[in-house]
């Protein structure tokens, strides 16, 4: 039974992609828009960061170049009973400290995943324990019968038991509350690159690791990541030879790219789709002017900021048509879309107010929209745009820009009201967007990216969409559960962004929709 969708939309630097054998060996010097929270894989469920650490770190089942699940540090597995697991673990792999892999390290890795500060616990909520059969067989034994488990694991990486131990790193970074330990700069993987050093805001570095298990696809010498809010300023970098790459590519900079002949720049469909998250669980706002009142608990509030936003004039103006529209918070390629549900209501400005006077908010209120800085692309034009059209219906929105790790640690903190926010489901299926966004926070990292929303019904549907065998009645409780949000108005999606990248002509990458950059699969010439 097949519960996966596969996703092939894949773009090429080049049209054919040499192998790493065939030229010779260079450094590589790349630039995004947002830094690596922390070297901890576990301290945020964060697609950049994890995609990032993903060069150093491996889970145990990967993904191939087009997306497609692949052998890493498993190299095969099975499911020998309806609640069980059982994982053939690679045997001659070392961490770049030269300790070697083995079962331990598995089970090391579950339990620090389901430490205090882990933002990862959702990946193992369906994990009843994991049983170390021999030095190279891990059982993980489940609470009911859970199909897509192996989707779920492409991006828990495994540590080393030895290394945590002996650094003081045995829990997971707490971002929320501030708790660091050796993991936050320093890191031991198994994975293609090691790290080098690391300077927070100024530049990470990586090496190859030459006693990589796999065989190398690439042709790096060493790689330099340097986070560059500013899109300007990033894709000058790229002009004047500072960088090889840049990621992602603001809409105005694509005409200057495609003019320059020393440079390319390629696009593709994306998985992380933009929404915007409205604080619903607290009586009273922060930084609001209703006192002592919540107006977003009422849905009628809710459905009047949907009907105020103008979401072609974003999709034309803002995005300049490199977005695509979406009514739900999740991608077509996901497992388990419900299409039908994908019909935003119409932008209505006159049925928000109406909606308004109705809650009791003629005149209107005040809070704040909380932005990253050019984290998602366009991010602070669509919150202005987003300000101006409540601004219609008299509801004043005061903008908040600001780095991404503030945005996130503020948001952890439940400072703002109202922010914006965009993510995709590594596992590629729409139950880990319930479980993880819409579902209220709980154990097993239930609700772990949720920080406003509690909605009983979906949390019913989702406990039943998690034991689900049957595909065709799985999909139906994924709808049913989708109805719901979507009745609710419990967020408000914008759209799927696209993935979008430039980079010189030199250089040969794999552009997946789940915007990762791989460093293994990059060839410098």
């Amino acid at each position: 039974m097949n519960f996966r969708k596969k996703i092939t939309a894949l773009a090429l630097a080049s049209a054919g992609f040499c192998l790493a054998a065939s030229v010779a060996a260079a450094p590589f010097n790349f630039a995004t828009n947002a830094e690596v929270v922390s070297m901890d894989p576990y301290a945020l469920n964060g697609s950049f960061t994890l995609s990032i650490l993903g060069n150093i770190y491996e889970p145990l089942v990967g993904r191939g170049q087009k997306l497609e699940l692949a052998p890493a540090l498993a190299t095969s597995w099975s499911n020998p009973a309806p609640t069980v697991w059982r994982f053939n673990l690679r045997k001659n792999v070392v961490f770049h400290d030269g300790s070697p892999f083995t079962a331990d390290d598995v089970l090391f890795s579950v339990a620090r995943v389901r430490s205090e500060g882990s933002q990862l616990k959702s990946v193992l909520a369906k994990v009843k324990e994991v049983k170390k059969v021999d030095e190279y067989t891990v059982d993980f034994i489940t609470y009911t019968p859970t199909l897509t488990l192996p989707d779920s694991l492409t991006h828990w990486f495994i540590m080393s038991k030895v290394w945590s131990e002996k650094n003081g790193a045995t829990e997971a970074v707490d971002l929320k509350n501030k708790k660091e330990n050796a993991a936050t700069l320093q890191a031991n993987g198994t994975g293609p690159f090691m790290l080098k050093s690391r300077r927070p805001d100024v530049a990470t570095e990586f090496t190859p690791n030459l006693k990589w298990w796999d065989k190398p696809l690439h042709n790096l010498t060493e790689v330099k990541l340097t986070p560059i809010e500013n899109s300007a300023t990033r894709v000058a970098a790229l002009i004047s030879g500072d960088v090889d790459m840049v990621a992602p590519v603001s809409l105005q900079d694509i005409a200057r790219i495609k003019a320059d002949k020393e440079l390319k720049y390629i696009e593709s469909p994306s998985l992380t789709t933009v929404y915007l998250a409205m604080d619903q669980l607290r009586e009273a706002l922060p930084l609001s002017s209703v006192a002592g009142k919540n107006p977003l608990k009422d849905k009628r509030v809710r459905q009047a900021i949907f009907r105020a936003i103008d979401i072609d004039t974003i999709q034309k103006k803002i995005m300049r048509g490199s977005a695509t529209p979406s009514n739900l918070v999740f991608a077509p390629a996901v497992n388990g879309y419900p299409a039908d549900l994908n019909k935003r209501p119409p932008y209505d400005p006159a049925a928000a107010k109406r909606l308004l006077a109705e809650a009791g908010y003629a005149d209107g209120f005040e809070m704040t929209l909380a932005c990253p800085s050019n984290h998602y692309i366009n991010d602070d034009a669509i919150c202005q745009a987003v300000s101006a059209m409540l601004a219609k219906v008299k509801i004043k929105l005061n903008v908040i820009i600001e780095s991404k790790t503030l945005w996130i640690s503020r948001i952890m903190g439940g400072k703002y009201s109202m922010y914006i926010m965009g993510d995709y489901p590594d596992s590629q299926d729409a139950f880990q967007v319930l479980n993880v966004s819409y579902a209220t926070a709980g154990a097993n990292g239930q609700g772990s990216f949720n920080y406003t929303v509690s909605n009983k019904q979906i949390d019913d549907l989702t406990a039943k969409i998690g034991v689900e065998t049957n595909a065709g009645v799985r999909n139906g409780l994924i709808h049913q559960a989708f109805k719901v949000a979507n009745d609710e108005m419990l967020y408000i999606p914008l759209h799927q962004q696209a993935v979008s990248w430039a980079m010189k002509k030199k250089v040969q990458m794999i552009q997946p929709a789940d915007g990762s950059i791989n460093l293994k699969w990059v060839v410098v010439k």
